[in-house]
């Protein structure tokens, strides 16, 4: 009975999954909404089965994805599907929502650079290099126009600020590649928990954003990287250099993420509505003063506590 169960429940959540995957492949428009669903299928199924169900299930979404969308579908499935499995499976676990978004961001990391691996290696496809190639076209042409015009000062400025861009994509790419993986774990948590809940999943909570708590370890790995790169001064292009930047970035987005907490924490304890804060975090990610006054609020609140000064008393 339970196979038989295991069997109907497996083929509607596979129908689903080639639908999404469809969808994703042939409708850019909603392919912005539908990547994040690709993980459901696998979220629900895994959140109910062994390892040995799921396994199968897996196997099967391979079959069915490479013959509804032959390479494409099949690269978009393994990557959507292993995190969505992990989610699952780690629900089914009872694991916390903060330990399934490590375990799926980390999911999604190796699946991306097994991705871009593949497409460098067999497709000659460099998804890094194309940028680079498509920024220095869009300056060129914005050079021709301004030179058109006569105006050779803007033109260096332009190229200098070129420059800097591309310098800056090709050394925070691991960065990036760590806030995309983060992003998308969070995003896909928010969208399918819900919907795995209607269908009767026992998914965890987050609790209030106002009262979450980043490890105060965070703190000291943000200041053991900015000690080694003032210390030892690494050259540019070094393994060190990249490693430190790259840390830099990644922890420095933590810390902003616990200012914004912080933030939140201390609004709702002096009763100031939502609003506010919400245009706060539009702006932190807008205006650089902006966002390094909480980031430097993450921090104060990481090694001081600094939220509790706003505990109200009874």
């Amino acid at each position: 009975m339970k196979n038989v169960r295991n069997l109907t429940e497996g083929a509607i959540l596979l129908a689903a999954l080639t639908i999404f995957l469809l969808i994703t492949i042939y409708i850019p428009p909603l392919s912005i909404i539908s990547v994040f669903i690709l993980p459901l299928p696998f979220i629900m199924f895994s959140a109910k089965n062994d390892l040995k169900y799921i396994a199968v299930f897996f196997i099967a979404a391979i079959i069915i994805s490479f013959i509804s969308s032959s390479f494409q579908g099949l690269g978009l499935m393994v990557l959507f599907g292993t995190a969505g499995a992990v989610m699952g499976y780690m629900t089914q676990k009872t694991k916390s929502r903060s330990a399934i978004l490590i375990g799926s961001t980390l999911t999604f990391i190796v699946g991306l650079i097994i991705f871009y691996v593949v497409l460098v290696t067999f497709m000659n496809i460099n998804f890094i290099q194309e940028m680079n190639t498509m920024l220095n076209q869009s300056m060129k042409q914005s050079a021709a126009m301004l030179k058109a015009l006569g105006n050779e000062e803007q033109i260096k400025l332009m190229q200098a600020q070129n420059a800097n861009l591309i310098k800056n994509i090709q050394q925070l790419a691991p960065g990036y590649l760590i806030t995309v993986s983060i992003v998308y774990a969070f995003i896909t948590q928010w969208i399918c928990f819900p919907i795995a809940k209607r269908f009767g999943i026992t998914v965890p909570s987050w609790g209030k954003f106002r009262n979450l708590r980043l490890p105060k370890s965070l703190l000291w790995y943000y200041l053991a990287a900015l000690g080694g790169y003032l210390l030892f001064h690494p050259q540019e292009g070094t393994y060190l250099y990249l490693a430190l930047i790259n840390a830099r970035f990644v922890l420095e987005l933590f810390l902003l993420i616990q200012g914004l907490a912080c933030l939140f924490y201390i609004f709702y304890q002096r009763s100031i509505g939502k609003g506010l804060a919400v245009f706060i975090v539009i702006l932190s990610f807008i205006l650089p003063i902006v966002h390094y006054i909480i980031m430097i609020l993450g921090i104060t609140d990481l090694g001081f506590d600094f939220r509790n000064r706003f505990v109200k008393k009874e």
